[in-house]
């Protein structure tokens, strides 16, 4: 008979119980050869976290490594489809996110987790759920100006205008704030003014996996 743990409440959840499985997280890494474990891209927007987050998934696909990308936006098409762009929002937003990584962890994957997430307690908040230091936060410091000059989705032009704060409560950079990590495992910046390439970028975090010993079982 599998175990369950005894009766508790969770929140709104109350006369649950926690039921244990036969195939653990260390069955699942054994199979896939790599240990599972979080990702965490944050940066202000246009700082490169999708392009990082797609060419180290590609980077760890070739290597024959199993991951998967949790997009900020592409979120928002379907789970925090309900969710608008307050304080209490974005913190609901990074929470579920957070929760969905831990699964993707224990599953044994290699999850990258894309998203500006400007509070740092809310991040924090995700690190803790996840055990065994396998939360990695890779911080994306780009300087504003960069970032409003590359401008690919138009949201700095609209935040500029005063657009966006009607639509959306605020503009993380502009009218918002963005709480810089204080203890990342990597930092990403520039050198001497030049942004490194997106496959130098995935290069530094791979071989930070590789010598915490992430990608073999």
């Amino acid at each position: 008979m599998l175990a369950t743990s005894s009766m508790s409440a969770i929140g709104k959840s109350t006369n649950i119980f926690w039921q244990e499985c036969q195939v653990g997280k260390v069955d699942r890494e054994k199979l896939l050869k790599q240990k599972g474990c979080v990702v965490w891209i944050t940066g202000l927007s246009g700082s490169g976290k999708s392009t990082l987050a797609c060419t180290l998934g590609r980077e760890l696909h070739s290597k024959g490594k199993l991951t998967y990308v949790l997009d900020g936006d592409n979120l928002r098409h379907g789970l925090n489809k309900d969710l608008g762009f307050s304080s209490e929002d974005r913190a609901e937003n990074i929470r579920r996110v957070g929760e969905v990584a831990k699964l993707f962890s224990d599953a044994g994957l290699i999850c990258i987790a894309s998203l500006i997430s400007p509070y740092r307690k809310d991040r924090d908040s995700c690190r803790a759920i996840v055990p065994d230091s396998r939360f990695i936060e890779v911080f994306m410091n780009m300087p504003l100006e960069l970032c409003e000059a590359r401008d690919a989705k138009g949201l700095y032009k609209l935040a500029r205008a005063g657009k966006i704060k009607d639509l959306h409560a605020g503009f993380t950079g502009i009218d918002d704030p963005y709480e810089p990590p204080l203890n990342c495992e990597i930092e990403i910046k520039q050198e001497n003014g030049i942004c490194p390439s997106s496959f130098s970028m995935a290069g530094q975090v791979v071989g930070y996996l590789e010598e915490k010993g992430l990608l073999q079982e």
